[in-house]
């Protein structure tokens, strides 16, 4: 049985953040996979900055290098209504049968599930495994108690915590202002991913 990491964003686009973010959580939590999942532009909670064709071919440029890195775009080819969270970990449940399936997010995101903003909420965690990365100013270990969804649904393995050097400020909106302002972000995010956004004009 291995254990595979869904690592689900924008990638709008992919950091050099994102990269070392999952490295270390594969190398922390012991992963054989980690699975680049970029959202779609269909969902109606996020306001993509280009289309998906470009976000893909930057993910897949990205981690072309590195075995333990996959990139599927699962949630990009399906219709708006079916797109969410728990939908898509049953697909890769599904998938990977035999192997142990963890959905990596921050600390923030923990807070929103635990408030019930997120559908099936209640649900998503009782029948999921979490690894959740810190963010600053946020108590995850307060955040799952104040939660009866996220504390009622713990069977002491659902999260892992990871709450020591993670902290990276380097963001995709950091980037893309400083395409559109012309100031010159080429070692923030991957070389090839810092061409195509050059010849193909993105982010302006």
């Amino acid at each position: 049985m291995g254990k595979i990491g869904i690592y689900g964003s924008s990638f709008d686009p992919i950091t050099n953040v994102h990269l070392w973010t999952a490295s270390t959580v594969a190398h922390r939590c012991k992963l054989d996979k980690v699975i680049f999942l970029p959202c779609s532009n269909k969902r109606k909670d996020k306001q993509m900055n280009t289309k998906d064709e470009h976000r893909w071919n930057m993910v897949q440029l990205a981690i072309k290098d590195n075995e333990r890195f996959i990139a599927d775009n699962y949630e990009m080819l399906q219709d708006a209504w079916k797109i969410s969270t728990y939908e898509t970990l049953k697909y890769f449940k599904q998938k990977y049968k035999n192997d142990e399936i963890y959905f990596i997010m921050g600390a923030d995101l923990l807070i929103d599930i635990g408030e019930g903003r997120w559908g099936n909420s209640e649900l998503l965690v009782k029948e999921n495994k979490f690894i959740v990365m810190a963010r600053d100013g946020i108590d995850m270990v307060k955040a799952i108690s104040k939660s009866p969804i996220l504390r009622n649904n713990d069977d002491g393995n659902t999260f892992h915590l990871i709450d020591k050097g993670l902290s990276m400020e380097i963001s995709s909106t950091y980037i893309r202002e400083e395409f559109k302002l012309g100031g010159e972000p080429r070692y923030l995010l991957p070389g090839k991913c810092y061409e195509y956004c050059i010849n193909h004009d993105l982010y302006k």
